[in-house]
Formats: C-alpha cells, structure tokens, sequence
C-alpha cells in the first residue's frame, strides 16, 4: 500500500467495479424479473444484452471526451447518468422500461471501464501498467464473488427493485470517490480538443494496427465467453442443477476466484516472461479447457461439480489473458490513450453483446448448448492470439 501506484489502482478498481456490480448483483434477480413482469427468460435476458450493447457504444464517447476535458469530468457525468438510470430501473413498471433504464445505466457506466484504463496509461507503460491492471483487477474480481450474494441477501429481504436501490447508493459513493480522492492525471498541457479530423486518424491508426486489434478482439471473445454465461448461467444453475439464488451466486463465486487469482500473477509473470508469452500460453489454455468441456458436456458428462470445475480453470486463464492483453495494446499508443481505450473496450463490449444476441436464437439455457457456445468463444480468442502474435510467440 506504500506504492502511490498501486493506490491509485485500487482506487480505480473501485470505480471500475461499479459497472461488473450492476450486472452480477442482478443475475440471481433474472428468473424472478420474468415472473414479476410478465416476461419470457428471453426477454428478461434482453436487459443484459441492452445493456452490454450500450456499454460498448458509449466508450467511443468518453475516450476522447477524457482526452479533451481531463479524466475527472467525464468520470462525473457518466456516474451522474448511472445514478439516475438505477432509479428509474427500480421504478420500471414493465420490461420495456426496464430494458430501457438498462441502456441508460450503461451510457452512465461506460465512463468507469474506459477511463480508469486512460488514467493507468497517463502514469505507466509495460509491465508496470500490467501490474496496475492487475491490481485494478483484485477490486473488480472481487465484484462477482460478491454482487451476486449481495443480490441475493437483497432479494431475501426485498425484490429485484431494492436491488437498484442499493446500486443508486454505490454510485454516490463513487461521485464522492471521484471529486474529493481521485487526483486529476492529465494536465491541462496535455489534453486534446476534440477535432473529427483527429479521432478519425486515430481510428484508422488503431484499426490498421493488426497488434491492437487481435490483442483487443481476445478480450472481446474471452469476455463474450463471460457474457454468455452471464445471459444463461443463472437459468442453467437453477434450473438444470436445482440449485437456489444463494447456491448460483456461490458457484459463480467460484469462477471469479479462478479470475481473481490468476490475474494477481499476469504482473509478475509479465515482467519475468515477457507480455507475449504470457498471453500465449494464457490463451491456449483459455482455448484448450473450453473445447475440452464442451465434449465432455455433448458427451453426457455435465453434471454440476464438472461445469464449475471447468469454467474455474478457464475463467483462470482469462485471468492472466485479460489485464496483459489491455496493457500490451495500449502501450504503443500514449498519446491517444483515451481513444485506443474507447475503440478496445467498444470492440470488446460489442462482441459480448452481440454474441448473446446471435446465440440466443438458438441458446436453450442448457449446460450443453452454453458450453458449446464458450467453447466457440474459446477458439476465437486462439485465432485472434494467432492474428496478433507471431507463430513463435504462440508456441511459446
């Protein structure tokens, strides 16, 4: 804690968190949103997918925003748009309202995902700001091994409405967070206008830049993997295995330790192996457990201890996958870091959110059917490391 550094990473992790809270806490309330508003699972599912639609979208706003105005201000407005959006949900009298005050909450969150990753380039580079990212990540791995037992703590005591109750109540803390502690990084002589001319330049520098894309496209497919689970792992738990609220939001726990450990080590790792191997090696074993249990799963082998088991060893090598790949494609990039944020965590958050919108035509919230589909994630991901990376770095 003596490293302002690493201060200032959990500080951001905080921040950051609020966003992954707003989808963890609701996932055990998605059966009984159907219930109560007189919907399908599909479309209680379609406020997720609403959701991470906008979330995507959003970012492109806020990088260059953060580039002209400093980090702060932005940072300010989307949690202002956050805080209003969480009332409105526990309001929503139907699912269109609902659905609705989704896409505003993400408008609102959108700032806490890509300004944090601005401000970590504004002080380091390589393997320092892996190790930023990492500990940013100790904050938000947190966030699904508690918001989803929050969520369910909640419902016991109330509904699916308290629960964006106590969302409006972490976004007041954040605006507090954000105007009295977090300290301004981009100083005025740095800071960008926003010229079109110049954004376009930028999007077009990043959209060539083979590295960045591929680099950006495994987060985008390992965290599409997320999202379907996410979109169908509340139905399959519940139903398919029989558990409760309570014992979803402990088997989902699970995943995020398998997350939240190895991510600690993707630092350490980095500095002492290089961020390519790193990513290599991490996303050949995201790829590898994921194929393996699919078959196990399309072979009648998908019993509950099986699919939490597998998911931890995948959801450990996102763990390591993650924070190096952020940092490594955003490295070359300091001058427009803010924008190389918004078109990475737009790219990201659009495949997630589309790759539920295909999948769940045919996604029948069962194990198998949600295990072929991470699978799927899984080899994508491999084929963008091979996009990316040169034969040699992913052998290594």
């Amino acid at each position: 804690m003596r490293d302002p550094r690493f201060r200032m990473a959990l500080l951001l992790g905080l921040l950051a968190a609020v966003g992954p809270f707003a989808i963890d806490m609701y996932l055990p309330a998605l059966p009984q949103v159907a219930t109560d508003l007189g919907t399908t699972e599909a479309g209680a599912a379609l406020t997720l997918t609403a959701y991470f639609l906008v979330f995507g979208i959003a970012q492109m706003i806020y990088g260059p925003m953060s580039d002209a105005l400093g980090r702060k201000r932005p940072l300010v407005i989307g949690v202002s748009i956050f805080l209003v959006a969480s009332v409105l949900a526990a309001m929503a009298p139907n699912i269109g309202t609902l659905i609705g005050a989704r896409a505003l909450q993400a408008l609102g969150a959108a700032t806490l995902m890509t300004v944090p990753r601005a401000v970590i380039r504004d002080m380091a580079s390589g393997a320092d700001a892996a190790r930023m990212m990492s500990a940013i990540m100790i904050v938000i791995s947190v966030s699904p091994m508690l918001a989803p037992l929050t969520g369910s703590m909640v419902m016991t005591f109330g509904g699916w409405r308290e629960i964006f109750g106590v969302l409006a109540g972490a976004s007041v803390l954040s605006l507090l967070l954000i105007l009295f502690v977090l300290p301004e990084s981009l100083p005025a002589e740095r800071r960008q206008p926003v010229r079109l001319r110049a954004i376009w330049a930028g999007a077009r520098r990043l959209l060539t830049d083979r590295t960045f894309l591929g680099l950006t496209m495994i987060g985008g497919f390992g965290m599409a993997s997320f999202f379907v689970f996410l979109a169908s792992g509340s139905f399959v738990y519940t139903r398919e295995f029989g558990l409760s609220p309570t014992g979803f939001s402990l088997a989902f726990a699970i995943n995020a330790v398998g997350f939240f450990g190895a991510s600690q080590l993707s630092g350490r790792l980095s500095g002492r192996f290089g961020l390519e191997r790193v990513i290599s090696g991490a996303v050949s074993g995201f790829a590898a457990a994921t194929v393996v249990l699919a078959l196990v799963g399309w072979a009648g082998f998908a019993s509950l201890p099986v699919v939490v088991g597998g998911l931890f060893v995948a959801n450990a090598c996102l763990g390591l996958a993650l924070p190096t790949t952020m940092a490594m494609a955003m490295d070359p990039h300091p001058d427009i870091a803010g924008l190389a944020a918004s078109i990475g965590g737009t790219i990201q958050m659009l495949t997630g959110g589309l790759m539920i919108a295909v999948t769940s035509l045919f996604l029948e919230n069962s194990a198998v059917s949600m295990l072929s589909v991470i699978a799927g994630c899984g080899i994508l991901a491999f084929l963008s490391a091979a996009a990316a990376l040169t034969t040699r770095q992913l052998a290594a």
